[in-house]
């Protein structure tokens, strides 16, 4: 059952994501987008209610207990930039925005989005790993296999900080000038 509310919940945020960014854009509705968008967050909340309660009646913490756990920790690390983007997007393509700026390799500003990106993906893994904890404290049978895939977060947590801050080394000075008069005119 827990599974089925999971795969809800993230059909759910995209149907979400898709329908606010829609109705502000296409339908040209501003107000009720918002409303939508700003709901995005409680898809997070009915996956936390659903394993607790999976819990509290007995189910033993396994996997399914853990991916709900990642997901919410993702949610809460990347779901307002993932917002943001979107929206960014949806505006460029159906509102006549800027197009969106990717930051060139090689300048500062891309080093400093790599940094932000793990910046939010430690975030996402505290959420998360603290959201395995709290299912397992709350079930009479432990936590060791909730916090099974903490581990391999954890490899993946540690090669995204190298590789991101890599970045940071790298800045080309002849990209950089690039980037400043691209963004200038």
């Amino acid at each position: 059952m827990l599974l089925a509310v999971i795969a809800a919940c993230e059909v759910g945020f995209w149907v979400l994501l898709a329908g606010g960014l829609a109705t502000r854009y296409l339908l040209r509705l501003p107000r009720l987008g918002l409303v939508l968008l700003a709901a995005v967050p409680l898809v997070d909340v009915v996956m936390l209610v659903a394993s607790v309660i999976d819990i509290r009646q007995g189910g033993e913490p396994s996997f399914k207990h853990s991916l709900a756990a990642i997901f919410i920790g993702v949610s809460v690390g990347f779901g307002h930039s993932t917002l943001k983007w979107a929206d960014s997007w949806a505006a460029y393509r159906f509102a006549g925005a800027p197009r969106p700026v990717k930051p060139r390799k090689g300048t500062r500003e891309k080093a400093r989005k790599e940094r932000q990106g793990w910046y939010r993906h430690l975030l996402a893994y505290s959420v998360g790993c603290a959201v395995m904890i709290g299912l397992g404290l709350l079930s009479d049978r432990g936590f060791d296999a909730l916090l099974g895939p903490a581990w391999t977060w954890t490899i993946v947590l540690v090669i995204d900080g190298f590789v991101s801050f890599s970045y940071t080394g790298e800045v080309d000075e002849d990209a950089e000038r690039e980037q400043r008069e691209k963004l200038t005119t």
